[in-house]
């Protein structure tokens, strides 16, 4: 690779000078030697030595992204759809803003901040932590962060989390299951902490405020390891006949169980309504089309970098970013009289 030394030298011009036109900071230099350079550079084919350059401003242009996948959930995280979109919301907003992306998936929280340490990394963004997740996290790592859908900020109060009302956003949804009749309404998830402990609290307000007791056994717990899944799913369709709804924490796990309940004989939504939480593209390509609560998940991956580049811009940002939902009514909810 040529130098710029070697460049300058060809050019009979100061290092200093060949410097600033790679470098973009040529307003002292004449448009013909800026030309002159530039027509050099397209010639010799040169690409600048992006490390080296780095080093010398004391940046590397790098962002992490680590994402904790639960061992008892996910075989591949990047095969859910809301992830896949989340991560393409980030890496195209740092891409635009000149940086580069660097991403680690684990289900050990020691483990990935074990590796996001000896990263040369500007600032990290953090998907899933969960308990006290953070406290170790702020204990290991001192660089701007950034979570996604945190709910536990212990340790965490100088970073800034984006997220949902999510609470608000399934009150809603329960809210207008019961406007149309329905009132053995069950819960599904695969756990009851972090982002689904937030729905199921909304979902519980909801029946309250309704007049309507919450009972344990509204909670219908799903196990999506495809070696525990099928055996889960017969169950929750057995019991779906003592509900006329299921608020299902995801569109994913909507689309999963209408599907088991189609094979098994049980029609959505003569025999059962389903409706989800995502408003991603399972939900809106299956037939009968979801009923759901919509987010945007780019919008999430994109604010979420952009709070990360305002905090290495030296701006202060909020410790909570809640972002809006809205009800989607679809076709997977029948009304009852």
């Amino acid at each position: 690779m040529i130098t710029i030394k070697e460049i300058a030298k060809q050019l009979n011009m100061s290092t200093t000078t060949v410097s600033n036109v790679i470098h973009g900071k040529a307003g002292e230099v004449s448009d013909d030697t800026k030309k002159k350079v530039e027509d050099f550079l397209k010639k010799v084919d040169y690409v600048p030595n992006i490390s080296a350059r780095n080093l010398a401003q004391n940046e590397s242009k790098i962002i992490g992204l680590a994402l904790k996948a639960r061992a008892d959930k996910y075989e591949n995280l990047i095969m859910d759809p809301f992830v896949s979109v989340l991560i393409g919301g980030v890496e195209e907003t740092i891409r635009n803003a000149g940086y580069f992306m660097m991403l680690y998936i684990s289900s050990d929280t020691d483990e990935i901040m074990r590796h996001v340490s000896t990263w040369n990394v500007d600032g990290l963004i953090l998907f899933g932590m969960l308990n006290d997740d953070g406290i170790r996290v702020s204990e290991k790592y001192k660089k701007p962060i950034v979570c996604i859908d945190t709910y536990s900020l212990e340790g965490l109060k100088h970073f800034t989390n984006v997220g949902l009302d999510d609470e608000q956003g399934t009150y809603d949804m329960i809210k207008y299951l019961i406007s149309q009749g329905h009132k053995k309404i069950a819960f599904l998830s695969d756990n009851q902490s972090g982002v689904d402990l937030a729905r199921l609290n909304g979902y519980k307000k909801a029946l309250k405020d309704a007049g309507i007791k919450y009972k344990s056994s509204n909670f219908l717990q799903i196990h999506p390891k495809s070696d525990e899944i099928d055996e889960s799913l017969a169950e929750i369709c057995d019991r779906s006949k003592e509900f006329t709804a299921i608020f299902c924490v995801s569109d994913l796990y909507a689309v999963t169980l209408i599907s088991a309940l189609t094979d098994r004989g049980i029609n959505v939504p003569e025999e059962i309504s389903i409706v989800g939480f995502d408003d991603n593209m399972l939900g809106q390509l299956h037939r009968p089309a979801l009923t759901t609560v919509h987010q945007d998940v780019k919008v999430k991956g994109i604010t979420a970098a952009d709070t990360l580049l305002k905090q290495l811009a030296g701006h202060k940002t909020p410790n909570q970013i809640k972002l809006p939902t809205h009800l989607v009514i679809r076709d997977t909810v029948r009304k009852i009289d």
